[in-house]
């Protein structure tokens, strides 16, 4: 029996999958369940537009990333912090901090998490990595100066 899975089953597949299932299972405990559906033309049909939808939206934010990337790539962003002798900065300098000067600078909204970098604490020049979508980053140079 064929049936097109509307929630995650252990041992049988992911969501939105086509499994060939046999008859009493799907009979007696997916389908009663809620857990699947029958594979007939109308929801093969609603499942090939899903997918169809689903690769198109991947496509659409790649797309955006990979702009965002040329748009930050080799980019220096700068910083002021307070310090006392010998340079060393009163606490450090965060990715959130980047994240909001990359926003201010260039007007890309990042998440803190996407950007990784050594810690920062002292003034001089660094190197942060953002990661805007899986297998595109960008790579920004951050300044850390003197207030």
């Amino acid at each position: 029996m064929k049936l097109i899975l509307k929630q995650d089953v252990a041992g049988t597949g992911k969501k939105g999958q086509l499994v060939n299932v046999s008859d009493g299972y799907g009979r007696n405990f997916l389908l009663p369940k809620g857990l699947a559906m029958e594979a007939n033309a109308q929801a093969m049909g609603e499942l090939k537009s899903k997918q169809a939808a689903a690769e198109h939206r991947a496509a659409v934010e790649k797309q955006t990333a990979q702009e965002t990337a040329q748009k930050l790539n080799e980019k220096t962003v700068k910083l002021v912090a307070k310090a006392g002798q010998g340079g060393r900065l009163f606490g450090s300098v965060t990715s959130k901090e980047v994240a909001e000067a990359i926003k201010k600078e260039f007007g890309v909204e990042l998440d803190k998490r996407k950007i990784s970098m050594d810690d920062v604490k002292a003034f001089g020049s660094y190197t942060a990595q953002v990661k805007l979508h899986p297998g595109i980053t960008a790579t920004v140079y951050v300044v850390v100066g003197e207030a």
